[in-house]
């Protein structure tokens, strides 16, 4: 068994024992969902939705292959978060709600309420089963492990400590994934650039064209990640999540503020490392690879530290993901819909049902899409919906004339556009109508004017709540 290997297990065992601590504090619904957080709580969890395996793995291979300006990744989600906290973090707060279809419902009614809900989880159960499909790839990758033997052991260990302690088991051990992240990414660059001879043989060995410029990836993606992230912040229930559970507003929006500035370089450190990978392993064939191998490359005991530290991105977005799935489904269908007079216990009790429900879905998909592009297609997609549910709820928040029923059509014409784009684009290779008309572009157009046109032809009426 290699050191590597080892170090992850270990990490990965004490990750799942923090997880069992926080059970103990978590012994109400409230507790479980998050309720009265502290500053420190709130940034230990709310990270976990920006920084995942896209954070690390991926801005490494942007890296290698585009330079510096594969960091926009990070740097965009930063962008999102501070729009949150400036703006919408202390409305959010006034309407004591846990989630973000609960926001939805306070200005435009129950049953946007239940089809935000639906469409939210589909979001997080995407995004969930991508970072399962991490971890299983990074099993066989680095650690040589069967695909399935490594996902069902991940997803089991995600499922079990989120299980058990709810919203404290993810702040308890995001605090220590964002530690074991932050000091392994800098021990990484602080190893390899002494490895290549540094910043200065890093810019003569690599063209200043694209990757010492920040617009070497594209301006149209930079702007779609931007414009993606900002309307994704607002509506990611995952990171929101957190901020709803603060204590007070001022908590919530400093916990946000901190949020976003741990957030942003840290795309940076992973950008120059893929760009180091470039350098050392110019020919590599598959730019996916380029942390993995460079970790390998390394002192075992510090290669392990530094692979701890990328299955810490990946552990510290699947557990908050699947929280938000339970949350929603228990909050928004069970308790609004089903049983409005459920007992604590028995919103507890639904509340773990439906988290480790949503755990085991992810980790079924991520065994069935293993390979698959598929997975992209679905989370560009899913994001698509994010974006456009906040253009929905922005609507119900200015807009005077929002009725529930045109905003309900609007989000289901929405969905179909969004996945029109995605499918297409999956088929034929390009986008429909323009190559920059990217499903971010064409979802969030088509909410703006599908929300005008439908609230003409269901205008509002004395619907709201019920």
């Amino acid at each position: 068994m290699s050191i590597q290997l080892v170090i992850i297990l270990i990490y990965f065992a004490v990750t799942v024992g923090v997880g069992m601590y926080a059970k103990k504090k978590s012994t109400s619904s409230n507790s479980f969902h998050g309720i009265g957080l502290g500053i420190l709580m709130c940034v230990a969890a709310g990270t976990g939705e920006w920084l995942g395996g896209t954070s690390t793995t991926g801005v490494s291979e942007y890296g290698y292959l585009f330079g510096l300006s594969g960091a926009w990744y990070t740097i965009a989600n930063g962008i999102g978060v501070i729009v949150l906290a400036i703006f919408f973090a202390k409305l959010y707060r006034s309407l004591e709600t846990v989630t973000i279809p609960g926001i939805i419902e306070k200005y435009i009614g129950k049953n946007a309420r239940v089809v935000s809900s639906i469409l939210l989880t589909f979001v997080m159960i995407a995004v969930g089963t991508a970072q399962i499909i991490a971890a299983g790839t990074l099993g066989v990758t680095v650690l040589r492990l069967d695909y399935t033997t490594s996902v069902i052991i991940f997803g089991a260990g995600f499922i079990l400590y989120t299980l058990a302690g709810g919203m404290l088991a993810v702040g308890y051990t995001n605090m220590l994934h964002l530690v074991t992240m932050y000091g392994g990414i800098l021990l990484a660059l602080v190893l390899v650039g002494g490895d290549i001879g540094g910043l200065t043989a890093l810019r003569s060995s690599l063209p200043a064209a694209p990757y010492f410029q920040m617009s070497g990836i594209g301006l149209p993606r930079v702007s779609s990640w931007i414009i993606a992230s900002v309307l994704g912040a607002c509506t990611a229930q995952a990171g929101i999540q957190p901020i709803l559970a603060a204590k007070d507003v001022n908590v919530a929006k400093k916990a946000a503020v901190i949020t976003a500035f741990i957030v942003a370089p840290f795309g940076l450190f992973t950008a120059l490392l893929g760009m180091a990978a470039k350098v050392k392993y110019p020919a590599l064939a598959n730019a996916k690879l380029a942390l993995p191998t460079l970790m390998m490359d390394l002192n075992p005991i510090a290669g392990g530290i530094v692979l701890a530290s990328i299955m810490a991105a990946i552990l510290s977005t699947v557990s908050p993901i699947i929280l938000a799935c339970g949350t929603m489904i228990t909050k928004d269908i069970y308790q609004r819909i089903m049983r409005p007079n459920a007992t604590d216990r028995q919103v507890l009790f639904v509340s773990r049902l439906t988290t480790g429900a949503a755990g085991i879905i992810c980790t079924f998909l991520a065994l069935l899409m293993y390979g698959s592009t598929r997975i992209l297609d679905m989370i560009y997609f899913a994001y698509t919906i994010r974006g456009s549910l906040f253009v929905v709820l922005l609507f119900g928040i200015y807009g005077k004339v929002t009725s529930q029923k045109g905003s309900v059509w609007a989000m289901i014409l929405t969905t179909f556009v969004g996945f029109f784009w995605v499918l297409y684009k999956s088929q034929f290779g390009f986008y429909p109508i323009h190559p920059m008309i990217t499903e971010t572009y064409a979802s969030v157009a088509a909410a703006f004017v599908s929300m005008i046109i439908f609230n003409f032809v269901f205008p509002k009426t004395k619907e709201i709540s019920g």
